[in-house]
């Protein structure tokens, strides 16, 4: 059973947000949050679950726009969550049973030693992203709230994250979540795969 939209009054705000899983016919709205850096425009959320050449290749020529709506239409678990702002998609966070992210790629080599308990029974939350205009509003813990909640409808036992370390000094990489934010939520920290970064769980 899939969650219904959730209402998230956040700090110094007054305007109400609501998250629900990502469906075909809001993708244009996603694209439209996705437009707002170079990066993700590229990206387009795909990095985690794509092999390096298919990500490369797929970078210009819309290839990984195409593999990302591809698997939002056909996958057998939601892609992720979408927030929204009265008709604005303001966040967006990628989640979904860990083993669709353990693809042969250097990045995710991580993720792939540490699957084993799967069946899609342990999620994994690798991509954030929140508009420029509404960071520091909370949105990303929302968004994090509303896919554990997701993963939990799912029938997950425990959610996993690969955020930003707290004692990191790389603000650029927070499109991965913050130790911080996850940390609030009663994940734990389970590893320290590099520098920086720290493997956190929440068992459900």
């Amino acid at each position: 059973m899939v969650s219904p939209p959730q209402q998230t009054g956040l700090r110094g705000v007054g305007a109400q947000v609501v998250t629900r899983p990502l469906v075909a016919a809001e993708l244009p709205a996603l694209a439209d949050l996705f437009a707002g850096s170079w990066s993700t425009r590229h990206c387009r959320c795909t990095s985690f679950c794509s092999t390096r050449r298919e990500f490369t290749l797929g970078w210009f020529g819309g290839g990984n726009e195409r593999r990302f709506a591809a698997m939002a239409a056909t996958g057998d678990s939601p892609i992720g969550v979408l927030a929204w702002r009265a008709d604005q998609a303001v966040g967006w966070c990628a989640c979904g049973p860990r083993s669709r992210y353990a693809v042969d790629t250097p990045r995710t080599r991580m993720i792939r030693d540490r699957v084993g308990d799967e069946r899609g029974l342990v999620w994994f939350l690798p991509c954030f992203l929140v508009r420029a205009d509404c960071r520091g509003q909370g949105i990303t813990g929302v968004l994090a709230r509303a896919a554990v909640q997701l993963a939990r409808d799912a029938g997950a036992v425990a959610v996993e994250g690969w955020p930003v370390a707290d004692s990191s000094d790389r603000p650029a990489a927070a499109f991965v979540g913050r130790e911080s934010v996850l940390r609030e939520m009663g994940f734990r920290p389970v590893a320290w795969p590099s520098t920086g970064r720290v493997i956190m769980r929440l068992d459900l």
